[in-house]
């Protein structure tokens, strides 16, 4: 079980950096979809994070910082690169070919609760009381209502689903890690996890696919650059520096407001539209997921 004494973090600074990150993340899967099909997901990971490398790493230039890893560096790197990356960057694609981005960023929701069980269990100053483990009980049960009606069907939308809660569950073990490291720079911790997730997509898409499958890639030059630079460079560097200041639980709220910006945008751009069920299962989420909030109100 781990103690730390960590810097208190504002409402104004929490709810900053929570309105961004929902928003820049909110938008990737419309860029994701508009990039459609035309990139296998691990090319597709492959630029992102190259791109991403490319913004934050001008970012540490700019502030006359090396954007390469020193050598204790180069671990903590590593580990975000692949957990906060490649693997969730290559299911979140996968997904979007086959389910449209409302219910997948609404499975993806289960993220802060899976970070609020386990952080219980591993920091003492993350515990949680009746209310969190009643709205832990209910948000999975939002996901079950959401899961329900394609597990019975085995559709290609249930192999989707079960990619976004990879995601999730990914995302969950990044950001309960970067707290273990946080006594390194939040904004190099970016810079590795961009740097390292195009470095692992690198070695499955270069080997399988060859250089032919980015030729795709000039067709979606606009689409790609948003999607690494403002909904991936931009968010995650914000992200590092709240889960620092705030803890990977307040971190994780982000998970509550991201579905609202997708399913928005998703309904503007794209013409999607939620089923009831797909809506009961979400709202049921979301309520899971504003009980384990509300009741962290005393925690810094």
């Amino acid at each position: 079980m781990t103690t730390d004494v960590r810097p208190q973090a504002s409402a104004a600074f929490i709810l900053t950096h929570l309105a961004a990150c929902a928003l820049a993340w909110g938008s990737s899967f419309l860029f994701i979809k508009l990039i459609g099909g035309s990139l296998p997901p691990i090319v597709l990971a492959m630029l992102r994070g190259a791109i991403a490398a490319v913004g934050v790493g001008a970012a540490l230039v700019v502030m006359r910082q090396w954007p390469l890893p020193s050598r204790d560096e180069l671990i903590p790197w590593a580990i975000i690169g692949l957990i906060n990356g490649t693997i969730p960057n290559t299911l979140v694609t996968y997904a979007m070919a086959r389910m449209d981005s409302g219910p997948a960023v609404l499975i993806q929701s289960v993220g802060p609760l899976l970070t609020a069980v386990l952080a219980h269990l591993l920091f003492a100053d993350e515990k949680l009381g009746g209310k969190a483990l009643a709205g832990i009980a209910v948000g999975f049960f939002g996901v079950a209502l959401l899961i329900g009606p394609d597990a019975a069907s085995g559709s290609a939308t249930f192999f989707g689903t079960l990619a976004m809660l990879g995601v999730a569950t990914c995302y969950t073990i990044g950001n309960l890690y970067t707290r273990l490291v946080r006594h390194h720079d939040p904004i190099r911790l970016a810079m590795g996890q961009q740097l390292f997730s195009a470095i692992f997509a690198s070695t499955i898409a270069l080997p399988v696919y060859g250089f032919a499958a980015m030729a795709p890639a000039g067709d979606h030059v606009l689409s790609l650059l948003m999607l690494g630079i403002v909904c991936t460079s931009f968010p995650i560097a914000m992200f590092m520096r709240l889960i620092v200041r705030a803890g990977p639980t307040r971190a994780a709220l982000t998970g509550y407001v991201v579905p609202a910006v997708a399913v928005a945008i998703g309904a503007i751009f794209l013409h999607e539209r939620l089923t009831l069920w797909q809506a009961a299962g979400g709202i049921t989420v979301m309520i899971g997921v504003w009980l384990v909030a509300i009741s962290k109100k005393a925690v810094r």
